[in-house]
């Protein structure tokens, strides 16, 4: 979700490579110190890097461990981790206790490292917060997996910066409720020219005759998840959404539940998660215009959509057919520069008729991804009564 705990920091490959224990055997860590000190400069005054490195790496890692024997310090992980739900969809709460044996030291500041697996991208995510609660997005319809490590810092580790060796996992598994193999499929959401969002999903072959589906959302905004303003009915049931009238932010997780009732009990319920500028569809273009110029030149140029989305937004692509006398028609797509809503072709060749239609979507500057807008109506040199043949 957008808005997160202040204090929680996100993890790069580098905040992962913590400082090694410090040692309390004084008299031996400084022999060795020494010893090391003298090695890593006949090291480095040698003319092979490679060799420089690994020695390096060598000397390192033996003085952690020789650290980590004679200090003998461990960290243990927190206990005690719970997952709730406020009924958000899917935003869940963690919460997590300190272990019994750092609770007395209170001199120590102490962090914590959470990992979640991020169902929606199929990968890990970690962040490290001071606090013992965090909350994150999860399909309710899959594993819930977290894990918890302990960070200490402060006199009682000599300033340096201890992680535990182990961590605290939970894996909560998902409810069993609904008849099976009910979930709705292919759920589509379209934010139409950024005016008004609409939501669509097809009745899986299961579900049983006399059914009605539900559709909830909720975001950060919202103080508890809210139903459907508007249903879209097909057939005599229930296949989606329109958002008309409804203010829902850009750049912030909005979560959707579909569920539904049935003759034969609950259905499945689906879980979605997604940011609606993500899924713009631009209207089409509705002026194109062709002007020939000298030395058989053409300029193709056409207006912006109207509407809320911004031309700095918008990326093209033109569809180019050449129809010959022969009735054969060659195709090519052309992506103009950013931000060109024009295009000049040269050595246009008068005995073949030139048809273009133009269309547009959101830039990876603006959006993570986009739909592309429908084609306009085509437009062609030389005009003729005829109507080109589009291509699909």
């Amino acid at each position: 979700m957008q808005t997160r705990d202040l204090t929680a920091v996100r993890l790069s490959h580098e905040q992962h490579k913590l400082v090694s224990p410090p040692t309390l055997c004084q008299s031996h860590t400084l022999s060795l110190r020494r010893e090391q000190r003298s090695h890593t400069l006949m090291l480095l005054m040698a003319g092979k890097c490679w060799l420089t490195h690994q020695a390096a790496l060598m000397l390192l890692l033996m003085h952690w461990r020789e650290s980590l024997l004679c200090n003998g310090f461990t960290v243990d992980p927190p206990v005690d981790i719970v997952i709730s739900d406020p009924g958000h969809l899917g935003y869940l709460d963690i919460t997590w206790s300190l272990p019994t044996s750092l609770i007395n030291k209170t001199e120590c500041p102490k962090l914590y490292q959470l990992e979640y697996f991020d169902t929606y991208r199929n990968s890990w995510s970690a962040v490290r917060t001071p606090r013992r609660k965090y909350s994150a997005q999860f399909d309710l319809m899959k594993d819930v997996r977290v894990r918890v490590y302990t960070l200490l810092n402060g006199p009682c580790t000599n300033g340096t910066l201890i992680k535990s060796t182990n961590y605290t996992e939970l894996v909560q598994k998902p409810p069993s409720t609904g008849v099976a193999g009910t979930a709705v499929q292919d759920f589509v959401c379209v934010y139409h020219n950024m005016k008004y969002m609409e939501c669509t999903w097809g009745r899986s072959p299961k579900t049983p005759a006399n059914s009605q589906h539900n559709l909830y959302f909720w975001y950060n905004e919202l103080g508890k998840a809210e139903e459907c303003p508007k249903y879209l009915i097909s057939s005599g049931v229930r296949s989606g959404c329109n958002f008309t009238g409804t203010n829902l932010p850009v750049f912030t997780d909005i979560n959707f539940c579909v569920n539904g009732s049935s003759p034969e009990g609950p259905l499945k319920p689906a879980f979605i998660s997604l940011q609606i500028q993500d899924h713009v569809k631009p209207d089409p273009t509705e002026k194109l215009y062709l002007q020939t110029g000298p030395d058989t030149q053409l300029e193709v140029r056409w207006d912006l959509p109207f509407g809320r989305v911004p031309g700095h937004c918008l990326e093209w692509e033109v569809e180019h057919n050449q129809e010959g006398q022969d009735g054969k028609i060659a195709s090519e797509l052309i992506s103009p520069k950013r931000d060109e809503t024009s295009l000049t072709l040269t050595t246009i060749n008068d005995k073949i008729r030139h048809c273009f239609r133009v269309r547009s979507q959101l830039n990876k500057y603006c959006a993570e991804k986009s739909l592309w807008s429908d084609w306009s109506r085509p437009t062609c040199h030389p005009a003729t009564s005829a109507s080109p043949r589009e291509s699909h």
